[in-house]
């Protein structure tokens, strides 16, 4: 007979019982339960993200003789752990709803702080070097001109207006997905939903540190004459300045100070990489949200070389990692819930 499940709300089992009892002498086992006992309160998600804030904190100590805010970044990762896991322990001592919302929700905006931390590590770690040339020189090797100077024949601003809303709805259609799943109480799905997401980005985060770029619209393009180079009808440009903020790009400025401003987050490109992994993940969940988020997320693809954001072999690599992570999720997701005994185990599997 199959061992009765919990509600994800409810009291969890001691964590004597979680542990390998058979190894209770060994340095291993031992360590396992104490590891146990706190990862017991938390989700695959949360493993990841605290995985990733001391990869960046070991990064940040070993170049701190080159990143300058390296004391700074080190702490709130730190502060940031603590967070994670004080959330988890509280959403089981309290049976909250709000903070078990809180809990599984919280990881889109920590995704996002987690990109801002690479902002100050970047350019210090490659002595501000960017490796544009190269990522141009593939694009002309492959198709003998720069495509978003190609694309120019085809401009026209309702054509615009509809990529930038397309480009501009990316982590909307991410909350559209996740929702939906949420709603439907399969939560098994909505957790592997968030650590394949999670996972998604964090390996998107890594390309960006190892081969730092701009971007045409600051390389081949002039930055500041976007808006009329390529003008929208209503929204372009109140939604080109969204998706600058994000990127700390300073605006009204001449393009080689917006290029010194930019965030370095060209390849492979996270835009088609997640919009990608998201397909993937609506046509395994069966989403009725779906078929919105095919359109949008092709509209979406093809607006990275038509608003300039990106190279096309940008768009090459983030397919390729799109392959690298959804080979890896699944086996990496029952991995990380069976050995740390996250609270996925207490949902009916279904992925």
């Amino acid at each position: 007979m199959k061992p009765p499940r919990i509600t994800p709300s409810g009291p969890r089992p001691p964590a004597a019982s979680i542990a390998q009892e058979n190894e209770p002498g060994r340095p291993l086992a031992l360590f396992r339960t104490r590891v146990q006992r706190v990862t017991q309160y938390l989700h695959s998600a949360d493993i990841l993200m605290i995985g990733f804030v001391i990869i960046l904190s070991a990064i940040n100590i070993a170049f701190s003789g080159r990143i300058p805010f390296w004391r700074l970044l080190v702490t709130l990762n730190f502060i940031l752990t603590g967070f994670i896991v004080w959330l988890g322990f509280a959403r089981h001592r309290c049976g909250s709803r709000l903070l078990r919302y809180i809990h599984d929700w919280y990881v889109a905006p920590m995704v996002f702080l987690s990109f801002k931390e690479l902002y100050f590590m970047i350019k210090p770690l490659h002595f501000g070097r960017d490796y544009d040339g190269l990522l141009i020189a593939i694009d002309r090797w492959m198709f003998g001109v720069d495509p978003t100077q190609w694309l120019m024949q085809f401009a026209h601003p309702w054509l615009t207006e509809l990529l930038q809303i397309a480009y501009t709805s990316f982590f909307l259609l991410f909350i559209l997905l996740g929702y939906e799943i949420y709603r439907r109480k399969t939560y098994d799905m909505f957790h592997f939903f968030l650590f394949t997401c999670v996972y998604g980005f964090f390996l998107s985060y890594l390309g960006y540190l190892f081969l730092p770029a701009a971007g045409p619209r600051f390389t081949l393009h002039d930055f500041s004459m976007l808006n009329s180079d390529l003008p929208g009808v209503l929204l372009t440009r109140h939604l080109r300045w969204f998706v600058n903020a994000g990127e700390s790009v300073l605006m009204h400025v001449p393009n080689d100070v917006a290029l010194a401003s930019t965030q370095r987050d060209v390849f492979p490109s996270g835009h088609t990489m997640m919009t990608l992994v998201l397909m993937y993940l609506g046509a395994k969940s069966h989403a009725k949200s779906r078929f919105v988020i095919y359109v949008i997320g092709t509209l979406l693809i093809i607006a990275t070389v038509y608003e300039r954001y990106h190279y096309v072999v940008d768009l090459i690599g983030g397919a390729l990692f799109t392959v690298l992570c959804v080979l890896t999720a699944r086996p990496l997701y029952h991995f990380t819930r069976d050995t740390l005994q996250t609270l996925e185990r207490d949902f009916p599997p279904e992925v």
